[in-house]
């Protein structure tokens, strides 16, 4: 027997059992629509009830309404940020306003004769996250709405999306854009998650349960429902993940606890069980109601951290639906295609280990984040990935042709058969090209006429480091350090930056790593730390000056380093030095690390490098007495190009407007390079530039011996250096960098196809 229900929970079952047989009986959708708003606003004791439907383009239209003119019905429209109503869509939020009239949101319609009407409380109506419609209710005083008011309008509009979701109401094809006509090819821009090229047919993950029944009829039996749905789901997690053989592989492990650990979160399941009790609905139905509390209060957040997080909880809550209801998951059903891609609103890292991996050739997310833990396992499991999908998935039917060029960050549905054969064959080709470079794996990286170039990874994670034999690389040119800061909750201690680079260097496997002090700021945000908004945040407080500012930060961070690499080699390197002044500074509290160490007696390392990144142009005109003070330098293309040329580099506009194959920029880039040499001092450069042939052939051709780059890179890049005569290059290049050219790109194309140069 269930115990005493509050009247407050009695009249919220009553209105939602009210809501639902109207619903499921008979006669149109509009006309059980009329009869929901009337019950609604009786039972609210509320003057007005309407419900407000998103048609094509973002507006919204009066499609029912109890107490405003009837002849307002169809007509009464509002954009999506116009009007009170307009507003609530926008902001995706509930708002009760006393005096509604006053709000500087409120726009006058004469033809619903609502101006006698002073109070107003409106909800967003929602499936999957996304606004389908507004319920408001309206009163003639001005009426404070209490919590419970407005908790129980939200309740009942779960209830009511399912009506407006259903396509009685409007045709789902108009909400479709304009682009993602179902029978036209489409393409589809994003980012890049993780690397590489799949075909497949459109598979959607869709997990989100569509909750049949909310409202419970014995509370007790649906936290009973609840806790053993619990416990099933965490027992299929530890078998899942015991499976997927990926624990103890650094993130990948640490990945996978997290999200354990999320899914033992005592305090989520204390408050769906509450939610059951106080609202009186099932155990589903309680879920779905703590994600959308749980999405409202995220709504404004831009902590990535936090945004992820959020990620894998809604990945944790609809595998707890899962369970509850009954319902097979996606991954698991027997019909999916022999290649198919995966479509999701996002992913958590369960969900990805549950697909057949022998299946599925890429995935493609309308949100997520280079970062994100999906996108580590990714890294891992080599699945090509784009995320934050420009205008998101809409245009996407499931069994519709997908390609995903990932490389050049961007998805091709329903694309020709000329054009999926092309496809076809540049994905034969590449596995060609795979095979051939993992031939090279073992092979030095010495040009055609004897000139050895070192080849080295960028790495962020664990995972990257494990590659550095498969890609054939020297050693790790650039190791960020702030990516592993970035994937958790709070600061890692020394002990866990200690445990960290350890396992770091034990996986590179005596090959040399270059450590990159923390490098935050600009677009990297570390989820603990509240920066300030700046106009321009790749020229603000970051990288070395957070560094500096922050030197009890940055102690930790040098002593972790230290203790890590006692008995062994370490070379550290501090970024976006922008003028000797600030490496003395930097070079002084590493000093001090190193006195603390002695007067404790802790080993210290065998031998210690320590050197700067030129990413600041500033840099170049004090390099002389740089290097009297530096082991090595190592030149970050992505940032000094782009304050070279004054370009933001991740603006579209500006994309193509400037070459970094340049004579402007490779002249300057020589200068480093040579005073470098002059000076006996190891140069490298680690940004993008080095991981592609072509750019990588002009380097060495202005003197580079050492570049660093993504593990997929290696191999080409390899591949061009055994080819490359580089006396001949040298020569070729040097008359043509006094010239006025915007590039010498195709000049340096022709070079290759002449000399038989494989780029």
């Amino acid at each position: 027997m269930s115990r005493s229900v509050p009247p407050q929970v009695a009249g919220t079952r009553r209105l939602l059992s009210r809501v639902r047989d109207l619903m499921a009986g008979e006669g149109s959708a509009e006309q059980r629509l009329d009869a929901i708003v009337r019950i609604i606003a009786a039972e609210m004791v509320s003057e007005v009830c309407s419900l407000y439907v998103m048609r094509a383009g973002e507006v919204l239209e009066l499609f029912a309404t109890q107490g405003l003119k009837a002849e307002a019905i169809h007509l009464t429209r509002l954009r999506v940020g116009e009007g009170l109503v307009g507003a609530i869509a926008a902001e995706g939020a509930p708002l009760a306003l006393a005096d509604a009239q006053s709000h500087p949101n409120f726009a006058y319609r004469p033809e619903t004769g609502e101006e006698i009407y002073h109070s107003l409380m409106g909800v967003p109506i929602r499936r999957g996250g996304r606004v389908l419609g507004v319920l408001v209710v309206q009163n003639r005083t001005q009426r404070n709405y209490s919590d419970e008011e407005r908790e129980t309008l939200e309740t009942v509009s779960m209830v009511l999306a399912e009506l407006v979701a259903g396509g009685e109401l409007v045709d789902p094809k108009e909400l479709l854009q304009a682009d993602g006509n179902a029978t036209l090819p489409l393409r589809i821009t994003g980012i890049r998650l993780n690397g590489g090229l799949a075909i497949g047919e459109a598979v959607f993950h869709r997990p989100r349960i569509v909750v049949k029944k909310l409202v419970a009829e014995d509370v007790d039996a649906e936290i009973q429902r609840l806790e053993k749905a619990v416990e099933a789901m965490r027992d299929g997690l530890d078998q899942m993940f015991k499976a997927s053989d990926l624990r103890g592989r650094g993130e990948l492990g640490d990945v996978l606890e997290t999200y354990r650990m999320l899914a033992g979160d005592a305090g989520w399941v204390s408050r769906i069980a509450a939610t059951i009790r106080k609202a009186g609905l099932t155990a589903e139905g309680a879920v779905e109601r703590v994600q959308t509390q749980m999405r409202d209060r995220m709504r404004d957040v831009a902590d990535p951290y936090l945004r992820e997080r959020l990620s894998d909880l809604e990945d944790v809550a609809n595998r707890l639906m899962q369970h509850i209801t009954g319902e097979m998951s996606a991954a698991l059903r027997g019909d999916l295609p022999q290649q198919f891609v995966l479509i999701a609103r996002d992913l958590g890292p369960a969900d990805l280990l549950e697909y057949d991996r022998s299946r599925m050739t890429g995935v493609v997310l309308e949100a997520g984040s280079p970062v994100s833990h999906v996108a580590i396992i990714a890294r891992a499991l080599d699945l090509p990935m784009v995320g934050r999908l420009e205008g998101g998935a809409r245009g996407i039917e499931p069994g519709d042709p997908v390609v995903i060029d990932a490389d050049n960050s961007q998805v091709f549905v329903r694309a020709g058969e000329d054009v999926l054969a092309a496809f076809r064959g540049h994905l034969v080709q590449r596995e060609e090209r795979r095979a051939a470079y993992a031939a090279l794996k073992d092979k030095p990286a010495v040009s055609a006429d004897g000139v050895e170039v070192s080849l080295n990874v960028n790495a962020g994670l664990l995972v990257d480091v494990g590659q550095l034999d498969a890609a054939g690389a020297d050693g790790v040119g650039l190791y960020r350090t702030e990516i592993p800061f970035m994937a958790r909750p709070r600061l890692p201690g020394v002990s866990d930056q200690a445990d960290l680079y350890r396992r770091i260097m034990d996986v590179a496997g005596g090959k040399p790593v270059v450590f990159r002090t923390l490098d935050v700021g600009g677009d990297k945000i570390l989820p603990y730390w509240k920066g300030q908004k700046e106009e321009n945040p790749a020229m603000g407080w970051r990288s070395i000056r957070i560094g500096l500012d922050r030197p009890g930060l940055m102690r930790q961070q040098l002593r972790a380093l230290l203790q890590a690499a006692a008995g062994r080699h370490l070379t550290i390197m501090f970024p976006m030095i922008s003028e000797v002044a600030e490496f003395d500074a930097a070079r002084a509290i590493l000093d001090i690390e190193i006195r603390r160490s002695r007067k404790l007696q802790h080993e210290l390392p065998a031998e210690i490098e320590v050197g700067a990144m030129l990413e600041v142009p500033s840099l170049a005109f004090q390099l002389d007495a740089m290097l009297e003070r530096v082991d090595f330098l190592s030149i970050g293309s992505n940032d000094l190009l782009q304050f070279f040329f004054a370009v933001d580099r991740g603006n579209a506009r500006m994309s193509d407007r400037y070459d970094t194959l340049s004579p402007a920029a490779l002249a300057f880039l020589r200068s480093i390079v040579e005073k470098c040499d002059s000076a006996g001092v190891r140069c490298t450069l680690c940004g993008e530039m080095g991981g592609s042939p072509i750019e990588a052939m002009a380097l060495i051709g202005i003197g580079f011996r050492s570049l660093s780059m993504s593990p997929p890179s290696i191999g080409p890049v390899k591949a061009m250096v055994r080819s490359l005569p580089v006396a001949r290059t040298e020569a070729f290049l040097r008359p043509l960098l006094g010239a006025p050219d915007h590039s010498l790109r195709e000049q340096l194309r022709a070079f290759a196809a002449d000399h038989g140069v494989i780029v």
